[in-house]
C-alpha cells in the first residue's frame, strides 16, 4: 500500500462528526454517511430515563448549593451528549436552564470536556421578528403601520445585543454556531408580505448573519412553514444553512434543492406528522424522498421537519435511522 495511501485512510479514520458537519454546512463534497441532526431531541425520558433539561423547573435554582448545581449541570451535559452518541448526530443544539450567559460557558464547558471536538455545538441565536404569539398579533400589525421607524430601531437593537452576546462566547471558545429559530411563516405562507419582510426582518437578519460569520459561527436559519415566497430573500441572507424545508407546508426539497443547492447547505424535510401519525410506509418514504433529492453534490443535513417533539413515538424516529444508516450513503 503507498504511503499517500495510508495516510488518506488514516485521515478519513480521524474524521469526527463535527468535522463532516462543517463539510456539509460548507457543501462540500462528502464520502460515507450524510451527517444528521435535531434541533431537539425531547424524548429523553423514553431513551434515557431523565427528563430533557428544557422541561426542567429550576425555581428553587437560587437556593442550591453550588455542589448540587454542578450535579444538575453534569447531568444536562451528559445528556445531551449521550443523545448524540446514541441517535449518531453530529451536532448538538444546547438548551441551557437556566438559560444565562454564565450557565451558558459553563454547559459549554462541560460538554466539550466529555466529548472534547467530537460535535459541533450551536445555540439559538436569533434576534429577528418572528412571528407574534397570539396575545401580540393584531398589536404587532398596528405597529408596522403606525410606528415603522421604532420597529426597525427596536429590530437593530435586538441585533446589537445578540452580537455583543455572541462575542463574549467567540472569546470563550467551544461554539461552533447558532441556529436562528424565529420562526416566519405559517403553513399557507409567511406572516408578513414579501415586501414587509424585505423591510422590517431581511436587512437585521444579514446583518446577524455577517456579524455571526466575522466572528467565526456557523449560522443555521430555522423557520417552518411555507417560505417558498420569501426564500429567496433567506438565501441572499447569506446563512450557511436553511431548515427545515417543511413539507406540511408544501416545500419540495428536489425543488429548493435544484434551485439553492449551490449556494447552501439544505437540512430537515423528512415529515414530522408522517412520523407522528403516519404509517410506517410514509415515515419510509418521506425520508427516502429527502435522502434521494437532498443528497446530491453534497450540502445536506438529514434531519426531521422540525425536532423530535414530546408526544411522537420514539419507534418512528428510529424508523426513520434505519432508512437513514442503509441509504444514506455516498
Amino acid at each position: 500500500m503507498a504511503i499517500s495511501e495510508l495516510k488518506g485512510r488514516k485521515k478519513k479514520a480521524m474524521e469526527t462528526p463535527r468535522e463532516r458537519f462543517i463539510a456539509a454546512l460548507e457543501c462540500r463534497p462528502l464520502t460515507g454517511r450524510v451527517p444528521h441532526m435535531e434541533l431537539v431531541f425531547f424524548l429523553t425520558m423514553e431513551a434515557f430515563g431523565k427528563i430533557h433539561p428544557s422541561h426542567r423547573n429550576y425555581s428553587q435554582w437560587d437556593q442550591m448549593e453550588e455542589k448540587e448545581r454542578q450535579l444538575h449541570r453534569k447531568e444536562m451535559a451528559d445528556l445531551f451528549v449521550d443523545t448524540a452518541e446514541r441517535f449518531e448526530q453530529n451536532a448538538i443544539f444546547l438548551h441551557p436552564n437556566p438559560n444565562t450567559d454564565e450557565e451558558i460557558l459553563q454547559l459549554i464547558d462541560l460538554v466539550r470536556e466529555r466529548s472534547g471536538d467530537k460535535y459541533f455545538l450551536m445555540l439559538h441565536g436569533d434576534a429577528t421578528f418572528g412571528i407574534p404569539d397570539g396575545n401580540h398579533m393584531v398589536s404587532f400589525a398596528y405597529r408596522l403601520a403606525d410606528e415603522p421607524e421604532k420597529v426597525k430601531a427596536e429590530a437593530q437593537a435586538n441585533v446589537d445585543r445578540a452580537v455583543a452576546r455572541a462575542e463574549r462566547f467567540r472569546k470563550h471558545g467551544g461554539l461552533d454556531g447558532f441556529a436562528l429559530c424565529a420562526d416566519y411563516c405559517l403553513n399557507t405562507g409567511p406572516f408578513l408580505s414579501p415586501s414587509q419582510f424585505s423591510e422590517f426582518v431581511i436587512p437585521y437578519l444579514a446583518k446577524l448573519i455577517k456579524a455571526y460569520r466575522d466572528m467565526g459561527f456557523y449560522t443555521i436559519k430555522h423557520t417552518d412553514g411555507n417560505i417558498m415566497p420569501i426564500i429567496d430573500q433567506l438565501v441572499q441572507a447569506g446563512p450557511d444553512a436553511l431548515h427545515s424545508i417543511d413539507p406540511q407546508a408544501g416545500v419540495d426539497i428536489a425543488e429548493v434543492k435544484r434551485r439553492y443547492g449551490k449556494q447552501l447547505c439544505l437540512i430537515g424535510n423528512v415529515n414530522c406528522g408522517k412520523l407522528d401519525n403516519g404509517t410506517d410506509e410514509e415515515v419510509i418514504a418521506s425520508a427516502r424522498y429527502a435522502l434521494k433529492h437532498g443528497m446530491p453534490g453534497g450540502g445536506y443535513i438529514f434531519a426531521t421537519s422540525n425536532c423530535i417533539y414530546t408526544g411522537m413515538r420514539l419507534a418512528r424516529y428510529q424508523l426513520m435511522l434505519d432508512v437513514w444508516r442503509k441509504e444514506g450513503n455516498y
